[in-house]
């Protein structure tokens, strides 16, 4: 008799919603601001200068994070020729490989159940911050590709006694050190670590395994320092070119300096428990799952202990750490998506209840309406100037997607998952759409980029009146550092007296009126979220040194 696939094995849904928010976000979304434009500017830089080891950003070694990323970008480019959605396309794509690799840990953890497994990577797809990250150009997403492989060549090490898994892991390791840095230890080490804790209890697996206890910590030492191995490969000639203190960058200030003492983005230990339950919708407000929790009973079995060893060392050590940000926890994610798929595989029997739909329909619904009742008046609750340009009326498109959800998610499990995941999906995609021509008056530096290559092109030397991220540099394709200015009155001068016919791009706020001499007129004006970006030849600072300050 011939065995039919089961459903969402033939259709990956998981794919389908990871294109529907991916393509809306590459189609509709110009790049952003500063951390998009400027790792676009570190692939571009290194794309010109032919220069693979040592990354650069205006001109000088860009020491922030690893090249893993900007070498895929010029990997690219040498293939399809340079573009923009290519670069635009490469931390997605390893969104995409973490879905699948989802699905594979699922069934590593749980081989004989495959619903869990064909669940997984869908309810990882509908997790609002994964759907919503997954499209944008970072490193967190390929962080999150290797924890996997990692934690899976862990797993594949237990059940088969075999150095193949351990050869995942080391490869993992390198890999994710060099897309961004040793943070991808505090992912898989807990794992290997932990192994007496959760091997024993492991679904189908051995309770000891197939080699010593001496033995499976040499082996995973040994992965580790191949792993260091591959990321030394790069880092120690990128190190000796790139100077003292390139090197001690990247071999210090990046990782132990940032858990040492934070220089950004210090917040307060409890921030990530505050959001972590938001990060998780719609999922913790679907009855059903909370049915499944209610039910599961004690939670023995070695599956859930090692998504424990997975997501909760590294819970706690970043939440210690001063420097916090969202997605440093994205690769803990998937565990969260194997748990509340196996707990809701488990209830597959359970043939729903009318009401089980109506608390995700609803949310999703209420972002629908008020998306329609936005006003277009910006006034209104002192939004920015560019708020009415908002195309409200997508908002349609949310309580359609709510009706579809009150429906299915009361049907059958699998039905309920895929209905609250495309819901998700689609309502980035209508954020997308919505804030499609907002975002190109507020936010798409390119214009102005374009113009100042046109300057560029004319041989101008160009100058920026405060910190500069790279922003112009790709967009614009500029093939010449941009100068900073006002920063070091010396630096400025310099600049002012040896490129009179130089321009010096300056920023000044769109709510306060500018004050420009009599008879002295901008080169070009344009704007970029609240200001008013204005093009002046820098000869003017000799009459009017104040010209490009901000006020």
């Amino acid at each position: 008799m011939k065995q039919t696939r089961a459903p969402g094995e033939s259709i990956p849904v998981w794919a389908v919603c990871w294109l529907i928010a991916v393509a809306s976000a590459v189609v509709l979304r110009p790049p952003l601001p500063v951390d998009e434009t400027r790792y676009l500017a570190v692939a571009w830089e290194m794309w010109l200068r032919g220069d693979f080891l040592v990354p650069h950003l205006n001109g000088e070694p860009y020491h922030h994070k690893p090249p893993l990323l900007f070498w895929l970008m010029t990997a690219g480019w040498s293939v399809f020729g340079v573009n923009d959605w290519w670069p635009r396309l490469v931390a997605p794509l390893f969104a995409l490989a973490a879905l699948f690799g989802t699905g594979r840990i699922a069934l590593a953890i749980w081989p004989d159940d495959r619903s869990a497994a064909r669940l997984a990577p869908i309810v990882l797809a509908g997790a609002a911050f994964w759907t919503v990250f997954q499209t944008l150009t970072m490193f967190d997403m390929m962080l999150a590709a290797c924890a996997l492989a990692g934690i899976g060549g862990v797993l594949s090490a237990w059940r088969t006694g075999g150095i193949g898994g351990w050869a995942v892991t080391a490869l993992a390791i390198g890999i994710g050190v060099l897309a961004k840095g040793p943070a991808i230890l505090l992912h898989i080490a807990p794992v290997a670590l932990l192994a007496p804790w959760w091997g024993r209890t492991l679904p189908g697996g051995p309770d000891q395994p197939l080699i010593s206890w001496r033995a499976w910590y040499l082996r995973f030492l040994l992965s580790v320092l191949i792993g260091a191995a591959i990321a030394l490969a790069w880092a120690i000639p990128a190190g000796i070119r790139g100077g003292e203190e390139y090197r001690n960058m990247i071999f210090w200030g990046q990782s132990a300096g940032r858990i040492v003492k934070s220089f950004d983005h210090a917040r307060p230990f409890w921030w990530y428990a505050m959001l972590l339950a938001p990060l998780l919708l719609p999922w913790l407000v679907w009855p059903r799952l909370w049915r499944a929790v209610c039910s599961a009973g004690a939670m023995r079995n070695g599956g859930y202990r090692l998504l424990v060893a997975w997501v909760v060392p590294a819970f706690v050590t970043f939440s210690l750490i001063s420097g916090k940000q969202l997605h440093y926890l994205l690769p803990e994610f998937p565990a969260f998506a194997l748990l509340f798929a196996h707990l809701l595989a488990r209830g597959e029997d359970d043939g729903g209840r009318r009401f089980d739909g109506l608390i995700a329909a609803l949310f999703f619904a209420l972002l629908g309406l008020a998306a329609l009742l936005l006003p277009d008046d910006p006034s209104f609750f002192r939004a920015p100037e560019w708020f009415h340009r908002l195309d409200t009326y997508w908002g349609g498109a949310l309580i359609a997607a709510a009706f579809g959800c009150w429906h299915w998610a009361r049907a059958g499990v699998f039905k309920g998952v895929v209905a609250l995941a495309l819901s998700m999906s689609v309502l980035v995609a209508v954020i997308h759409l919505t804030a499609r021509d907002a975002l190109d008056f507020a936010y798409d530096l390119r214009p102005i980029a374009h113009d100042l290559k046109t300057l560029e092109d004319e041989g101008r030397a160009i100058g920026n009146f405060s910190t500069y991220h790279g922003q112009y540099q790709f967009l614009g394709r500029l093939t010449k550092p941009v100068a900073e200015l006002g920063l070091e009155k010396a630096k400025t001068d310099a600049f002012v007296a040896a490129h009179p016919d130089g321009v010096i791009v300056a920023y000044y706020d769109l709510d306060k009126v500018p004050t420009y001499p009599d008879g002295v007129t901008p080169l070009a004006e344009y704007r970029f979220r609240d200001y008013r970006v204005v093009f002046w030849r820098a000869g003017l600072l000799q009459r009017y040194p104040n010209l490009a300050d901000r006020s």
